[in-house]
Parts: C-alpha cells; structure tokens; sequence
C-alpha cells in the first residue's frame, strides 16, 4: 500500500506537488495537454481542502544548466487553461533565493509552477541539499508524477524523505491498477507483449512468464522466435543473435505451463511503407524477399480466443506496424476485441508504453480500457518486476 492524499490534512498547508510537465511544446505553446489533465484532479481537491501549491517538474534533458529553451515558463499558461485558475510561474536558476521567496508568500488557494528542476546539477544527483531546498518549499510532499517514479532524483525521491508524503490520486489510480493486473488479478491473466526486439523486453518477458497465464508474443519480436524456430522470415526484422533465448523462453513457458501464443498466419510485402502491395500467408509460405509487416487473420482469431479466455489483460506493444496501412489490421482489430470484453465487464485490461498508447488511440479505445497508462519507462518496469524508488518511498 502507499500513502495517499486520504492519510493528510492540508488546510492552510503548503503541498510541494511534483508531476511530470514534460509535455510536448510548438512555438512556445503545449501541443498535447494529457499529462496536465491528468494531474488537475489532484490540484483541484488540494485546492478545495484549503492548501497552497508548490509545482515541481522536469522538462527536457538541460543536464544541470540553465537551458532558455528548456524552460517551464509555457507550460504555466496550459497549466491555468485547463485548471481555471491562475499559475504563477516562478523563473530561478535555483541558485538564488526565488523559489524560497515565493513559496513563502503564497497562500491558500495559490498555485506557483517552479522552473525546471533539472537545471540544478542535484536534482539527477538526488543531491540530500537540493533535496532539503526543495523540501523547504513546503510543508507536506505530494507525488502526483508516477511516469518519474523509476528515477531517484531530488523532486521525486529525496524530499519524500524530508517531509510527510503521499501520492496523488493519478498516481494513485496508476498503482492500484497496475497492483491489480500484477500482483493480484483476476485469474487467468494474459499478456501481449510486442515491439520490434527481444533484447529490449528480456526482463520483462522473464518477469511476465512468472505470472501470467497466457503470453502473447507480437510486433516484429514474435519473427525472432518463428526464426528461432527453423521458419523462414525472409527480410523481416529479427534478432539472429536471440535464437537460443528465444528458444529459451518457450522452454521455460512450457515448464511453467504458460500458454505461449505466437502468429499462425502473417502478412507480409516487399516493401515497408504505406499502402504497399501485400498479401496473407501462412508462417510456413514467407518468401525469401518479402517481410512480415502484421498477423493475419487467424492469428487476430487466436488472439482474440485467448483474451476471451482471460480475465485479466495487460498490454505492451503492437502487433505489426500500424503506423502504416494496412499493417495496422492486427493492432486495430485486437484492441477493439479487448476494448469490447472490457466495456463487457469481462475484461480487466490495463495497457502502457509509449508505442502502445499511441496504437490504442489510433484503434479508437483509449478510454473503452479499464486503464491506460502514459507513464512509459515507470510502466515497463514494473512488468519487468523492478522496484521504482517514488512508489518504494511513499509504501506505508
């Protein structure tokens, strides 16, 4: 369990508010205001309980300077749409007294955005004195930015040790659902994990195999373990030098008594672009010159047993490049397939990872999921069973 905003009184108390204002600017203007929407429920009810706020957040990679381009100053404005209040933005190299001074004259009902925090060198360094400057902001720490919790730094790890702290309710809603899936799920559990390279989901596909019930092995990784398996993948992307742990994990499935699905059928083209001239092949007819690009058919009717057969989904990675039509028939077809039997009350499914969002918004069913998370590498490694120091730091 981890704290939460249930445990704290606020009122007339300053909340130092860390989350992840790391969003996506044009022209000096926020282009997609998801991670500010999501975090404006938190605000709110802080608001309503009579606190003042203190927001802390990194932007970009400055690699402890100040970068001009690099700072939060437009985030304010997006910040104050979305929220109906005022924003205060507070400009400070975090070298001088501006932060302090500004912190120290709000009161309830103020909100201030601080500038970047990664232009202090003690932020990446989890420095204990940045840590301390950081805390003497506030009376109480609120961590409301899950997709940073895999990262030991000042703003997200070492002030949760200077001051009482809890989480937020997105961050909240982010542990319980992905408890939910891992740690106690409605059995049996499946899981899709795709992408283009085994070697980048090794722990993860090791972790999953300890407790899922069903594997789901897609994207242009399940082409290394056909390969591996003697199948002729023509120029399809794969990993020659993954054959044996290929073979390794359908072994360890099979004494695990896992169900390992891989593709019956594909489709496959001569040429990766939009619109390319493909057709359906079984996996024993891939030609030499051609690569598979999506499954077919019979492996969308497989997959969709399988989720049919689960009562518990989670989701990491497409299943061809959907990017590009038609090779987006297998992603589409199966996420609308778990977005149904979710809606059903069939399905918990809890889906994450950066390519996966961005495949189940274009399949239309972002919201049809019981939770899709935007937290990326924080999302991946929790599958992969690691511990992520801002959820370890705020466990009761």
């Amino acid at each position: 369990m981890i704290a939460t905003l249930d445990s704290i009184d606020v009122a007339g108390k300053r909340v130092v508010l860390r989350l992840d204002l790391n969003v996506p600017i044009e022209a000096g203007k926020v282009r997609d205001a998801t991670r500010i929407e999501r975090a404006a429920p938190t605000i709110r009810e802080l608001l309503a309980k009579g606190a003042s706020i203190v927001i802390l957040s990194h932007f970009d990679r400055p690699k402890g300077k100040v970068v001009a381009s690099m700072s939060l100053a437009p985030v304010a404005a997006a910040l104050a749409r979305v929220l109906g209040t005022p924003v205060k933005f507070v400009a400070t190299d975090w070298h001088d007294h501006k932060a302090a001074e500004a912190a120290a004259s709000l009161k309830p009902g103020d909100v201030a955005l601080m500038e970047n925090t990664r232009f202090h060198p003690g932020e990446e360094a989890n420095d204990h004195d940045f840590s301390a400057l950081l805390a003497g902001l506030g009376d109480i720490y609120v961590d409301d930015a899950f997709s940073c919790a895999h990262r030991a730094h000042a703003s997200t790890e070492g002030i949760a040790h200077l001051l009482p702290a809890v989480a937020g309710r997105a961050m909240q809603a982010e542990f319980e659902s992905l408890e939910k899936a891992l740690e106690s799920p409605r059995r049996p559990l499946a899981a899709v994990i795709g992408g283009a390279k085994i070697s980048t989901k090794l722990d993860l596909i090791g972790n999953i195999l300890g407790v899922a019930d069903i594997v789901i092995i897609g994207g242009a990784m399940a082409n290394t373990f056909l390969a591996a398996t003697g199948r002729e993948v023509g120029k399809s992307l794969k990993e020659q030098d993954l054959y044996a742990s290929a073979r390794q994990i359908m072994q360890d499935a099979a004494d695990r008594g896992r169900t390992l699905v891989l593709p019956v059928d594909v489709v496959v083209a001569k040429e990766f672009k939009a619109g390319a001239t493909h057709r359906s092949a079984g996996i024993a007819e891939v030609g030499p010159d051609e690569m598979i690009l999506d499954i077919g058919l019979k492996s969308i009717a497989s997959i969709e047993r399988a989720f049919a057969h689960a009562r518990t989904l989670v989701w990491n990675g497409p299943f061809g490049a959907f990017e590009f039509s038609p090779f987006d028939a297998g992603t589409v077809e199966t996420a609308r397939a778990a977005a149904r039997m979710t809606k059903q009350g069939r399905l918990v499914s809890v889906a994450g990872g950066g390519d996966t969002v961005a495949a189940l918004n274009h399949a239309g069913v972002t919201a049809d999921f019981t939770y899709v998370s935007t937290a990326g590498g924080a999302f991946l490694e929790w599958l992969e069973g690691k511990t992520l120091p801002g959820v370890a730091v705020l466990k009761t």
